[in-house]
Parts: structure tokens; sequence; C-alpha cells
């Protein structure tokens, strides 16, 4: 049976996920800023640490415009955070890569980042696996 998107409880998940996310971005900002980075400079290096990609995935991942990215990733280059490389199956294509400094500040952002890992720390694995299939679920994402 469908619940009614206006009923309490589920108008309290929403604030409450609004919350966090507030919180999380309020965080990732001053985290950023400890290492002279903008909060979108330093989401597009986070997303770059694990992954190569070309600019045009890049905004589709965070939701913007490649016109943004280019300039961000143009600061980061400039930095020598992030270099751009051939991609090796289409060499048409320029990618986004971090470069060992880069790497390096990716890792020390996240492990600055406290406001998630304190409280999801003191889940259970058990909880914290729930969590993580319901975010999933509610994503759209398969949950394996």
């Amino acid at each position: 049976m469908a619940t009614s998107r206006t009923d309490p409880l589920t108008l309290e998940v929403v604030e409450l996920i609004g919350t966090v996310v507030a919180r999380y971005y309020e965080e990732y900002e001053q985290a950023a800023a400890q290492h002279s980075l903008t909060g979108a400079q330093a989401r597009v290096l986070g997303l770059l640490s694990l992954d190569p990609l070309p600019m045009r995935r890049i905004a589709q991942k965070l939701k913007c415009e490649p016109s943004n990215i280019t300039g961000i990733v143009d600061r980061l280059e400039a930095r020598g955070l992030v270099e751009r490389r051939p991609d090796p199956d289409d060499r048409r294509v320029k990618l986004a890569v971090p470069t060992d400094e880069g790497q390096d500040t990716a890792r020390r952002l996240r492990e600055s980042l406290d406001f998630a890992r304190e409280p999801l720390g003191e889940l259970t694995e058990v909880e914290r696996t729930l969590l993580r299939d319901l975010l999933r679920r509610m994503l759209g994402e398969d949950v394996v």
C-alpha cells in the first residue's frame, strides 16, 4: 500500500534528508576551504579521485553545465591537482585525471569529513547496509 507524500512521517523524513544534505554541504565547504578549494572544486577532485572522467560526464554526475566543469578543471589544473589526458578508448576525448598531489588532496579532504563518518560509525554494519540499500532504492539504483 502506497503512503501519501504528505503524511507526517514522510514529511519528517524529507525534512531530515534536507537537514543531512545541508550539513554535509556545509562541512564539505569548510573542508574544501582548508585546502584553498571551493566546494565545487573539491567535489570534482573527489569524483576524479575515484575514476578519471571526461568533462561531459563530470557535468552529468554533478548535475551542472559542462562549461562550468571546464572552468573548475582549468583551476584545478593550474594548481597541479588535475591534468587532461587523451582517453585511450577515444583520443578525441580528453579525460580529467588527478595528479599524485590531487589524489593526496582528495584523500585528505575525505578524511576531514567527520559529519557523516562519526554518526555512521555508531551504527552497526547491518544498520549501515540497510541505510545504504534504502538510499540506493530511493535513487532508483539496483540494490545488490
